[in-house]
């Protein structure tokens, strides 16, 4: 069952406030959870509950995505700026060092969060920033293309293509390797959550420049690929791998690129794993 959606407002005396939806349930130790970009906290909903059977689960929408409005005019939606937003929003929430895990832009994310050592430990579900120049353009082509697909078709071509496991598939089927697995519902609210979301383009224009360079030695690190990711190809992990020596790279075998829905068994029990 899910949780009632939730808002913080983010105070900082370098920006004006700012506002993050969340979704908290369970109890122990906080595990906080990212989406990737043009996603929603709903990604994160085929695993909470195995998770929150042991934890504390903190599902956040980020900044422009979801329920969470856009940054106020004159914010960046650059690395550092989301990140120091999320760790202020871990004070606000009244968590310390959580553990977190993140997927794509998430996974990013988490990985900045645990090389400021801001977290406990660090699950990276095939997280952004290990891809050379053409990678990054052929991912930034395919966003770009469901971007423009969600912004095309009317709300009831959307409904319609959703009740069958084909139309979810040409929906989705960039994203997941088995799309015919997801909910007509929820195939429905994620189209309709990345053509809204005021994020979309900032944040896809601030990561034309971003390469994870750095290692991450303080904290446990996991980085999980799926084998089946067409967003971003799973050689990226064996740089991810370079970059973080002391990293575990784990193979998720038939998931694609947002693995929660493919196998949700198998991404609890790494993230769990990650944290110890």
């Amino acid at each position: 069952m899910a949780a009632p959606v939730s808002f913080a407002r983010i105070t900082s005396a370098d920006r004006p406030p700012c506002t993050l939806a969340y979704e908290r349930k369970g109890a122990g130790e906080p595990l906080v959870l990212l989406h990737g970009i043009g996603h929603h906290l709903q990604a994160w909903r085929p695993v909470c509950d195995i998770l929150a059977a042991s934890h504390e689960v903190i599902a956040v929408d980020l900044p422009g995505f979801g329920a969470s409005p856009g940054l106020p005019g004159g914010c960046s939606y650059d690395i550092p700026t989301v990140v120091s937003l999320l760790a202020e929003a871990f004070t606000e929430l009244g968590i310390e060092r959580p553990h977190v895990a993140g997927n794509s832009l998430g996974g990013l994310l988490a990985l900045e969060l645990g090389r400021r050592n801001a977290v406990r430990s660090v699950t990276a579900l095939s997280p952004g920033g290990f891809w050379t120049p053409a990678e990054r353009r052929y991912a930034f082509g395919m966003l770009r293309g469901m971007y423009a697909g969600a912004q095309a078709l009317p709300e009831p071509v959307v409904e319609s293509l959703a009740r069958s496991a084909l139309g979810r598939a040409s929906l989705t089927g960039t994203i997941y390797a088995h799309p015919g697995r997801r909910s007509a519902d929820a195939v429905v609210a994620e189209t309709r959550a990345l053509r809204t979301a005021p994020g979309f383009e900032p944040t896809l224009a601030a990561g034309r420049a971003v390469r994870f360079t750095a290692d991450v030695p303080d904290v446990p690190v996991t980085i999980a690929w799926g084998s089946r990711d067409r967003l971003l190809l799973r050689r990226q992990g064996v740089r991810a791998k370079q970059t973080i020596p002391g990293a575990r790279l784990v193979r998720l075998p038939g998931c694609g690129h947002v693995p929660m829905n493919d196998d949700p068994a198998l991404v609890a029990r790494v993230i769990l794993d990650t944290m110890g």
